[in-house]
């Protein structure tokens, strides 16, 4: 086996950093995860802020040896080395400065991770939004493979998404692309109020009502009911409270998801993350969208992702296939 033909993808989370090998047919030839390191507790009382930078800078460090012990690992196993490494990040390169953006594994931020892996790994590494990842995964070889413009779609304890046309990742001239969670919800009303704050520093984003702790939150604040996003929906046939919530983020999902489709109109639209796995979503938005798309028919599709938690890790894979 040549080493053209395997590659390694690397998903960078929270909570962990996954490795998988892939064959060109998408073969799984390894695979295994382990915990991010976290920040260590530094005791300066008297210099807390040189204290946060130096946890920050010991986190970041332990990062880059985690992953390449991983794939040294990897790649010892499998007895095939210097192959291609691609990466998911929760966050972004910027364009301007080479430095990682916007990243809610804030130890990455301002620093050159692209410049850094590659001394650790001692070869090119490509670096996308695990967003993007995501759309590489589920447009290549998963639930839009048969389709050319495909946007998908993380509804998780975040909204992220992905464009890949004509199976290719579509970043942008901003690598911004499919930052569709930092809009407004569109055709807003008084039913949408009050508008929650969002990280970003804007108020009534998409995100704060369709992301997993959005909905919750939205569902406290309008229906005085406090519960998880999966309590929500177990309930929804014997709280009229929960019932109301659901029938409401169907119509904020449709109405962000039309607004997608009079601009870009994708061929498929693929959902993933924990909120993906309300399966009357995939009838439901469907059957309300249509009062928002500036069309006398809707032919684009609305489908589940295929790969879950490792749509991320394997798209990551595919940025060396590209």
């Amino acid at each position: 086996m040549s080493h053209s033909q395997v590659y390694l993808g690397i998903d960078l989370g929270g909570t962990k950093i996954e490795i998988i090998a892939l064959d060109t047919t998408g073969q799984t030839l390894y695979r295994t995860r382990v915990a991010t390191p976290l920040a260590p507790n530094i005791e300066l009382k008297t210099q807390q802020e040189h204290a946060s930078d130096a946890s920050k800078d010991t986190q970041y460090q332990d990062i880059l040896h985690a992953i390449q012990s991983l794939v040294d690992d990897c790649e010892q196993h499998l007895k095939l080395f210097n192959l291609p490494v691609g990466i998911g990040i929760p966050g972004a390169i910027s364009q301007v400065t080479g430095l990682v953006k916007n990243a809610n594994t804030v130890c990455l931020i301002g620093n050159n991770l692209n410049k850094d892996l590659q001394a650790k790994l001692h070869r090119p590494v490509k670096i996308e939004n695990d967003a993007n990842c995501f759309a590489l995964s589920e447009a290549l070889d998963g639930a839009g493979q048969s389709s050319n413009c495909v946007f998908a779609v993380i509804l998780g304890t975040g909204v992220g998404a992905g464009w890949v046309i004509n199976k290719s990742l579509h970043v942008g001239s901003n690598a911004i692309a499919g930052e569709w969670g930092h809009n407004p919800l569109p055709w807003p009303s008084a039913q949408d109020e009050p508008l929650q704050d969002c990280y970003c520093g804007k108020h009534g984003c998409i995100e704060t009502y369709l992301s997993g702790p959005g909905f919750s939150k939205q569902t406290n604040l309008q229906h005085q009911l406090l519960a998880s996003c999966p309590e929500i929906i177990a309930s929804i046939h014997n709280d009229h409270r929960a019932k109301q919530s659901y029938e409401m983020y169907v119509d904020r999902l449709a109405r962000s998801l039309a607004s997608v489709i009079n601009i870009m109109d994708p061929d498929a639209i693929v959902l993933g993350g924990g909120v993906s796995n309300i399966d009357s979503l995939y009838t439901d938005v469907p059957k309300t969208w249509g009062k928002y798309i500036f069309s006398d028919s809707i032919k684009t599709k609305l489908v589940k992702n295929q790969y879950g938690d490792s749509s991320g890790v394997r798209g990551a894979a595919w940025l060396n296939k590209q």
